[in-house]
């Protein structure tokens, strides 16, 4: 056993989530010792072919972290481990919402090149800027700011290449949903998306559970919308108002209404969230992003948070 493996207890709380094999492509390796090299490259960001061997093969390792990314796997395996936990009671339902942005290495930015026929030679057109000839291949498109396909999650901000993590943290610093969009996106366009993500299910019957006892955000979500959709369930709230709109409510006098409730207690509370993130981003490759498809850093993110959640 490997420092950071799983150990007897925590496989044994995984294993029966596990996908099975249908057999029509063979025997699949063994899932624990392909979890466990999975989860070495997540703790310390090393490149895929220098998995040590007691791990199997890297590819093996990788196309299980990539298959499982993109069909929801490590989602699934997150939300039962999160189901034990509210059954025995050990969810704090006061959570808090933030985001934090991560470094984007020039691997996972990288484009794909022009295509070059067999001598060598660019695909006939002219130069860059011209229109293509009829046997040129398009090059993918690059959406505004980013350095990826569009959807990737990857965006320009003060940071350079960047990613912006979006989750909420129950109050013992555990994440509970996660959003991947690009760096420069706000975070306020993210807060309806990363509550709608929160699913606990029910151990037995009954729906999922997704309505927390209180919610804690910064002024980054101060504004009406957000307010409104934690009024229409009746979820109790402590997000401080921004300095202009209560410079504007006062201007108005007694049509601007009364100032949104404030609870300075609960509001020292949120520090849960950032402690969340700290731990989270203890995780080298989530700390830095080297993966480049979105799924697969989602992925990525997700198996470092089912780790916190078994070891905590």
């Amino acid at each position: 056993m490997g420092r950071g493996d799983l150990t007897d207890a925590e496989w044994e709380r995984l294993r029966p989530f596990l996908p099975v094999s249908n057999r029509r492509c063979g025997r699949w390796r063994d899932h624990r010792q392909v979890i466990d090299g999975i989860l070495h490259r997540v703790r310390t960001g090393v490149q895929w072919r220098d998995l040590p061997e007691r791990v199997g093969p890297w590819k093996t390792v990788y196309e299980r972290h990539r298959l499982w990314s993109a069909d929801g796997t490590w989602e699934r395996l997150l939300q039962q481990v999160q189901a034990e936990a509210d059954a025995a009671g050990e969810i704090d339902w006061n959570i808090s919402v933030d985001s934090t942005i991560v470094r984007a290495r020039q691997h996972a930015t990288r484009r794909r090149r022009p295509h070059r026929t067999t001598s060598g030679a660019r695909p006939k057109g002219g130069r860059s800027g011209r229109t293509p000839g009829r046997n040129a291949v398009a090059e993918p498109r690059r959406p505004p700011g980013a350095g990826g396909a569009g959807g990737e999650g990857l965006g320009r901000s003060r940071g350079g290449f960047t990613t912006k993590l979006h989750l909420s943290a129950d109050g013992r610093c555990r994440p509970l949903s996660l959003i991947v969009t690009p760096g420069q996106g706000a975070d306020c366009t993210q807060f309806k998306p990363v509550l709608g993500k929160i699913r606990v299910p029910r151990i037995g019957t009954g729906r999922p559970r997704n309505k927390p006892d209180s919610l804690a955000a910064d002024k980054a979500y101060s504004n009406g919308p957000c307010r409104e959709y934690l009024r229409r369930p009746g979820i109790p709230h402590t997000i401080p108002e921004k300095t202009d709109s209560q410079a504007a409510r006062l201007s108005k006098g007694s049509r601007g209404g009364r100032p949104p409730r404030f609870d300075e207690e609960r509001y020292k509370k949120r520090n849960t969230v950032e402690r969340a993130i700290n731990r989270l981003k203890h995780t080298r490759a989530v700390a830095t992003r080297y993966d480049k498809r979105g799924y697969v850093f989602l992925g990525t993110a997700t198996a470092a948070v089912l780790v916190i959640w078994l070891r905590t």
